[in-house]
C-alpha cells in the first residue's frame, strides 16, 4: 500500500468555508464565541422554555466532565465551537419539555416496557442491519431516526395526536440529515438512514449527557475514561423513561416489546440488565479487524468536522483501545446472563444467509417469521439505494496493523469462533465441519 493510499479522507471544503464564515462574524462583531459553561446553559434553557424542571440532575456530572474536556482536549474550531452549544442547548430544551410532558401526562411513565430485545454489538458489527431486519415486523416497537434526533413532542403535540396538524420533527431530521450530508457525504455510506428508518436508541443517552457519541463526535478521551468508571444506571433509567414518551407519542401498544440497539450497551450491560431485567439479547460478532478499522473511520469522520486538530494515528489508538475494552466488558457481564436470554449472532452469517439467520433468531424469540418475511425484503431493497457507495477503510490509515489487532484481541476471535475476513471462505468451512 502506498503512502498516498493509507492516508484516511479529508473533510469536505464546506466545514473550512463554514469556519472561515464564523471567524469573519466574530471578527467584525456580529457573532461571538459560544458560552460554553453549564451554569450558564441551564438558565438560558429555562428562560427560553419558560420551565425549570430538568428531572433527575445526575446528568450534570457527565456534562461537567464534558464541558471540561471540550476545553482541554477537544481542540475545537469555530463550527466545533457552535455545533458542541446547539447539542448542548437542545439537550437541555429536550429534559425540560420531557418533564413537561411527564407532568401533563403521568400515564406516560406507568407505559411498560416488557421483555425489550436488544442487539449487543461492537460498531460496524452488522447491528443495524439486523435491529432494521427486526423493525419491519410490526410486533416490535421501534425508535426512527427523527426521534433520536429529537426524542421529546414539542408542545401543542395533542394537536398532532389529533390530526390537526404535522410533526415538525421529520422535518428537522431531514433539514439536519442534509447539513450533515454536505459537511460529510461520507455520512451516507458510513450510515445510511433517513427521517423515518429505524434507527439505534443513542440520542436517548445523550440526552443524559452520556455514552460514547461524544467520543466518537470530539476528541474527548478524558470524558471516555471518566464515564468507563462509572454507573451508567441513571443514563439507563431516563433512556427507559423517554422510550416511555416516545411510545406515547406513538401511540402504539405498550405490550409492543422494543427492539434495542447501540454499542454503548457492551459497556454498560449491567446497567441495561438493572432497568430492564427481563432483556433478551442478540449478541453480534465480526472480525476485529474489520471492526476497530471501521469504527476508527466513522470517529475520523466526525472529529475531523469540529476541529483543525485531528491526528489519524490517535484516532486509531484510541479506538484500538475502546474495543478492546467494550469486548472485555461484555464478556464479562455475559457471566451472569442465563443462557436461554441469548443468542451470539456472526456477521459473516449475515452476509452469507440473512434468511437462514433471521430464522435462528426468530427461533430464539418464540417467534414465527414469515409474517415479518415480505417487510425485511422491502427492507434489504430499500437499504440498497439508501447505500449507493461502500464504506472504504483499512487499518493502516489509522496506524494500526493486522499483527496489532490480532495479537490484542484473538482470545475474542478463537472464543467465539468468529470468521477473518481476510478468509472467510476458508475459516467458514471449517467452522461449520468443526460443528457438525
Amino acid at each position: 500500500m502506498t503512502q498516498a493510499a493509507a492516508q484516511p479522507p479529508q473533510r469536505t471544503p464546506f466545514i473550512s468555508l463554514l469556519n472561515r464564515t464564523i471567524a469573519s462574524g466574530r471578527l467584525i462583531g456580529a457573532m461571538r464565541p459560544p458560552y460554553l459553561d453549564r451554569d450558564s446553559m441551564l438558565e438560558s434553557a429555562s428562560r427560553e422554555a419558560g420551565l425549570d424542571d430538568f428531572g433527575d440532575r445526575w446528568f450534570e456530572a457527565p456534562m461537567d466532565v464534558l464541558l471540561d474536556a471540550l476545553k482541554s482536549e477537544a481542540r475545537l474550531n469555530a463550527a466545533g465551537e457552535l455545533t458542541a452549544f446547539v447539542q448542548f442547548r437542545h439537550v437541555l430544551r429536550d429534559r425540560l419539555l420531557a418533564q413537561m410532558w411527564f407532568k401533563r401526562h403521568p400515564e406516560i411513565l406507568e407505559r411498560a416496557i416488557a421483555r425489550p430485545v436488544v442487539i449487543v454489538g461492537p460498531m460496524r458489527s452488522g447491528t443495524t442491519r439486523l435491529h432494521r431486519l427486526l423493525a419491519s415486523d410490526r410486533r416490535f416497537s421501534h425508535m426512527r431516526s427523527f426521534e433520536t434526533i429529537s426524542p421529546v413532542p414539542r408542545p401543542g403535540f395533542e394537536q398532532v395526536l389529533a390530526g390537526e396538524q404535522r410533526d415538525f420533527r421529520p422535518v428537522l431530521a431531514r433539514r439536519i440529515m442534509r447539513v450533515a450530508r454536505l459537511a460529510n457525504p461520507r455520512t451516507l455510506s458510513i450510515h445510511p438512514t433517513g427521517p423515518y428508518e429505524p434507527e439505534e436508541e443513542l440520542g436517548l443517552l445523550v440526552a443524559s449527557m452520556w455514552g460514547m457519541k461524544h467520543e466518537a463526535q470530539w476528541q474527548v478521551p478524558g470524558y471516555g475514561r471518566w464515564c468507563e468508571e462509572q454507573d451508567a444506571t441513571p443514563a439507563y433509567s431516563y433512556l427507559a423513561d423517554l422510550l416511555r414518551l416516545v411510545g406515547w407519542s406513538q401511540q402504539v401498544s405498550s405490550i409492543r416489546p422494543w427492539i434495542l440497539k447501540t454499542p454503548q450497551h457492551m459497556m454498560d450491560l449491567p446497567a441495561l440488565l438493572k432497568v430492564f431485567p427481563d432483556a433478551r439479547l442478540i449478541f453480534t460478532h465480526r472480525d476485529p479487524q474489520a471492526v476497530v478499522g471501521s469504527a476508527a473511520s466513522l470517529a475520523w469522520n466526525q472529529t475531523i468536522l469540529y476541529s483543525d486538530d485531528v491526528c489519524s494515528k490517535r484516532v486509531g489508538r484510541e479506538w484500538l483501545r475502546k474495543t478492546e475494552l467494550l469486548i472485555e466488558r461484555m464478556r464479562n457481564a455475559r457471566d451472569s446472563i442465563p443462557r436461554d436470554r441469548m443468542i451470539d449472532v456472526q456477521y459473516d452469517d449475515m452476509e452469507r444467509d440473512w434468511r437462514g439467520t433471521m430464522e435462528r433468531i426468530y427461533r430464539f424469540l418464540g417467534l414465527d417469521i414469515e409474517p415479518a418475511v415480505p417487510a425485511m425484503e422491502d427492507y434489504l431493497e430499500r437499504a440498497k439505494a439508501l447505500k449507493r457507495h461502500p464504506h472504504h477503510y483499512s487499518l493502516e490509515q489509522f496506524g494500526l496493523s493486522a499483527g496489532e489487532v490480532g495479537e490484542r484481541l484473538g482470545d475474542y476471535v478463537r472464543t467465539y469462533d468468529i470468521p477473518t475476513e481476510d478468509d472467510i471462505g476458508h475459516y467458514h468451512v471449517q467452522r461449520r465441519a468443526s460443528q457438525a
